[in-house]
């Protein structure tokens, strides 16, 4: 197949029209790992490509790239949440250039398309990386969250606090942190991506800022040696410990596959359920340690017998909590690859 970077159906120079543009906006709003933001897009007469920036890899604490099609999953499914409030139908096909995979989303228009309900959270959804309220998710919420349809071969599985398995799994995460923090290369990856205060977000407009994190926003000079002094598996645990502990549940996003596809796949479901949870009022942030590192596979599959044979993709924990600031997201002409 021509690279995707070069064919199609209107020339390099072609301008977005609005509604496109505004899908794309919606989509730049995705998680990302490390808020690298790592995509791209290529926008036809009556189509959008997104495609993966494989420049923004995380090449130690991602070094398959799972994670980077798993934002590059949560974006699409975002681009065709959008798609319904410009009056469009979205339809995905997961494509294979000689070196990645894309997705190219066929866009038609007409008045009788119903906006998605879930449009409203993409602006409101957030990671938040705060201590929660202690406040319990009540079954009944649970179960409305259960009704949440995943892709196929995906699959979503709530622990409550307090449970079994909730703590066998906050072990995996504090495992996980010992890893991670006793590693200098994830360490310097790590910092190579915060921004440490308002002026470094907004100007670099990506990266983990500090003050998302209910750090305060310093100085460079200042803010990175202590923060770098933190990175260690006691402080990081201590620090885990208490968001655990004020969590409601641990959800974990699983799948049937382990390939690029399955992966984009794991990114639609989880954006399709954490913009639920944000109508839902309910608030989430990442503890994907555990899975980052594949510490999980062998273990899981013994035993959880609910999931045998699934490959732990995501985890996540839920709770209540007051909104955090926003993460800084670049500006969308840097995203369009045939932007006039």
């Amino acid at each position: 197949m021509a690279s995707i970077l070069t064919c199609g159906t209107i020339g390099m120079n072609a301008q977005p029209n609005n509604a496109f543009a505004n899908m794309i906006a919606a989509a730049i709003k995705a998680p990302s790992g490390h808020n690298t933001q790592p995509w791209k897009f290529k926008i036809g007469n009556n189509y959008i490509d997104v495609l993966p920036d494989l420049s923004a890899t995380l090449n130690v604490v991602d070094s398959d790239r799972r994670e980077l099609y798993i934002s590059l999953g949560t974006a699409i499914e975002n681009l065709c949440i959008a798609a319904t409030h410009e009056s469009y139908t979205a339809q995905p096909e997961i494509l294979k250039d000689s070196s990645f995979y894309y997705a190219h989303i066929a866009l038609s228009h007409s008045e009788n398309v119903k906006e998605s309900p879930l449009y409203a959270s993409i602006a409101k959804r957030q990671t938040n990386r705060s201590v929660y309220e202690k406040r319990v998710i009540t079954h009944d919420t649970i179960a409305l969250l259960q009704q949440v349809t995943p892709e196929q071969g995906i699959h979503f599985y709530f622990y409550a606090n307090g449970t079994e398995t909730f703590n066998w799994l906050a072990n995996e995460i504090y495992k996980g942190n010992g890893i991670q923090m006793s590693n200098p290369k994830f360490k310097e990856e790590l910092l190579n991506w915060m921004r440490f205060n308002k002026g470094q977000a907004e100007k670099q407009g990506n990266g983990l800022y500090t003050s998302a994190m209910g750090a305060p926003s310093l100085p460079s000079a200042i803010a990175k040696p202590i923060v770098k002094s933190f990175l260690n598996p006691k402080a990081q645990n201590k620090s885990d410990k208490k968001k655990i502990e004020s969590s409601s549940h641990l959800m974990l996003i699983t799948a049937d596959n382990n390939n690029s596809q399955s992966w984009i796949a794991v990114g639609r479901s989880l954006e399709r359920l954490i913009l639920t949870t944000t109508k839902l009022g309910i608030v989430n942030a990442y503890e994907n340690q555990p899975c980052e590192l594949n510490i999980l596979s062998e273990e899981l599959r013994s035993q959880l017998k609910d999931i045998h044979n699934e490959y732990p993709d995501m985890l996540l924990r839920l709770g209540y909590s007051k909104p955090m600031p926003y993460s800084p997201r670049r500006n969308i002409d840097s995203f369009i690859l045939n932007k006039k």
